[in-house]
């Protein structure tokens, strides 16, 4: 059930606990700015504690004080006096005629400007365009509306926190958002024990090296040209994995621009400088699209000596005959993959919506065998349930804040190894039988609280118990093996289907592919894992009888 916040000043406490938790935790790393501010706020007023965190919290850096209307804060301008006295607000800003227009409605533009006639009448753009040729440059709010029109506020410090946000989640994409859908119970987190030292960044270089970093990905987004967003991209750093990781994904991003415009040579200088996943098997495929087919295969026989995942393989495998081939090798013999079951159906096209899962779903199921849409949520899911321990285990650089979906290394290359007894703890239960009774336990326990794995939406005891009836313990063993292997390939990939029959304590999971639909590489990998090891897959391939 959602909570109603009764403290009028939720917001206010939770910006407070935010600097609390910084000045505990990182004093050693904050610049005299950032330090300075954490001495300076709790001393303001709390009406102007309060209105410059609405403010900050709000979209945008310009705020008219007639929409900032909060009893609890009273007189927006009483409160914004000392803010505008410590430089963190301008009190009445210079705008541009843009600026001024996104903030007046329509009739006070008329007033203020005086407009008659057909500017009067014509739509806020073309009353915009009008008036660029009679009012050039900017000026103050008050010059442009005067005194007493209205007041706006500018938040000049918007920048600064940010960069404490940044400093307390360790990421952008978490906001002040949390804190409140916490209180509300929307969200809920698993409570995890971490020292006062826990921290995502260990030292002022690794935020400056996120500054950094974030700056030249909005400029590569922004369409600015990659040669010169990569002079100003920090070098890759020592001890610190997750950093190096969102460089490697932005010199890939890179890459791939310069790819599709057939910059092979930049292409692949930039390829080779990163080790993000996928990097090698592209900076092959832009030396061979240039011609130079010896250097990409030496390239591609490196890597399949030691390719970094499944996925990299499935690729070099089908980039080595066209190599071969250009090059005049003898043609390589083809592997043959573990035979799969397939299933053809013909059905009518259903009148009302439907999805072609949906369709096979309610084909297939029987009263004795019912089938659900899982796809991947039932096996990550009951991996999540079992595992849960292990991957809510608090080891340094793990969780540094109250507000973790999952593990901030969950993707990182030694994310089991940094937790490969907890994950053979948990894998061991079933062995023994005992993982039927934490599974339950977690599946009641855990209820809606955020994991990576845990599908909440997805799950309900009845399809948790036939999982559990119906899958046998070496099955899911399997699975979650190699979900360990590479988290974030093998996260995704499962059949769209499973089948149970309770009766029989067996079951089978079914892909579905309608018409011109083809498997993905995930799901071939999966598939052909699966019948390697003996477990019931089929591939169902959907046409429709009158089609």
């Amino acid at each position: 059930m959602i909570r109603v916040l009764e403290n009028e000043f939720y917001y206010l406490d939770n910006f407070h606990q935010v600097l609390q938790w910084i000045g505990e935790r990182y004093d050693d790393l904050l610049n005299a700015e950032e330090r300075a501010f954490l001495t300076q706020f709790p001393a303001l007023p709390r009406a102007s504690r309060a209105l410059f965190v609405r403010m900050v919290m709000r979209k945008g850096q310009l705020f008219r004080a007639s929409k900032l209307v909060y009893a609890e804060i009273g007189c927006a301008h009483e409160a914004a006096r000392p803010l505008a006295e410590l430089g963190w607000i301008d009190a009445d800003p210079v705008l541009t005629l843009d600026q001024l227009f996104a903030l007046l409605q329509k009739p006070e533009i008329v007033r203020v400007f005086q407009l008659a006639g057909h500017e009067k009448s014509a739509r806020k753009p073309e009353q915009l365009e009008a008036l660029r040729e009679r009012h050039d440059g900017a000026h103050r709010f008050s010059a442009w509306c005067g005194a007493a029109f209205d007041h706006v506020y500018q938040v000049l410090a918007q920048e600064l926190c940010d960069r404490l946000r940044l400093i307390f989640f360790g990421n952008y994409h978490q906001d002040w958002s949390e804190f409140v859908l916490s209180d509300l119970g929307v969200y809920k987190y698993e409570k995890v024990e971490f020292s006062p030292s826990a921290r995502g960044f260990r030292s002022r270089r690794d935020i400056d090296d996120y500054l950094a970093l974030h700056h030249c990905r909005e400029r590569f987004a922004e369409g600015e040209p990659p040669r010169d967003v990569l002079r100003d991209l920090p070098p890759a750093t020592s001890g610190n994995e997750w950093l190096n990781s969102r460089r490697d994904k932005l010199l890939f991003q890179m890459a791939q621009h310069l790819e599709k415009q057939q910059d092979w040579d930049g292409a692949h200088a930039i390829y080779a400088e990163s080790a993000y996943p996928g990097a090698r098997a592209r900076a092959i495929r832009v030396l061979e699209k240039s011609e130079r087919c010896g250097a990409a295969h030496t390239l591609l026989l490196q890597a399949m000596a030691q390719p970094e995942s499944e996925h990299e393989r499935q690729q070099l495998l089908r980039m080595l005959p066209r190599l071969k081939r250009k090059l005049g090798h003898p043609k390589p013999a083809r592997a043959q993959p573990a035979p799969v079951v397939r299933l053809d159906l013909s059905l009518p096209m259903p009148s009302e919506d439907w999805w072609v899962e949906g369709v096979v779903r309610d084909h297939l199921t029987r009263e004795d065998a019912p089938v659900y849409y899982v796809e991947n949520a039932l096996i990550n899911s009951l991996f999540g349930l079992l595992c849960w321990d292990a991957v809510f285990t608090s080891i340094p650089g793990a969780f540094f804040h109250p507000f973790h979906h999952g593990p901030a290394d969950l993707h990182s290359a030694d994310f089991h190894r940094r937790r490969a007894a907890q994950f053979a703890a948990c894998l061991g239960q079933l062995d023994d039988g005992s993982y039927l009774d934490t599974i339950r336990r977690n599946l009641v326990a855990k209820d809606g609280i955020q994991s990576p794995f845990v599908f909440w939406g997805a799950l309900d005891a009845e399809l948790v118990e036939l999982a559990l009836a119906c899958i046998p313990a070496a099955h899911l063993k399997k699975w979650f093996e190699r979900i360990l292997l590479d988290i974030k390939a093998n996260r995704s990939g499962f059949p769209d289907l499973i089948q149970f029959w309770p009766a029989e304590r067996r079951y089978h999971m079914i892909e579905v592919k309608g018409p011109g639909d083809r498997l993905q590489d995930n799901q071939l990998r999966w598939i052909s894992y699966c019948a390697e090891h003996q477990m019931p897959i089929t591939v169902c391939y959907l046409q429709w009888a009158d089609a």
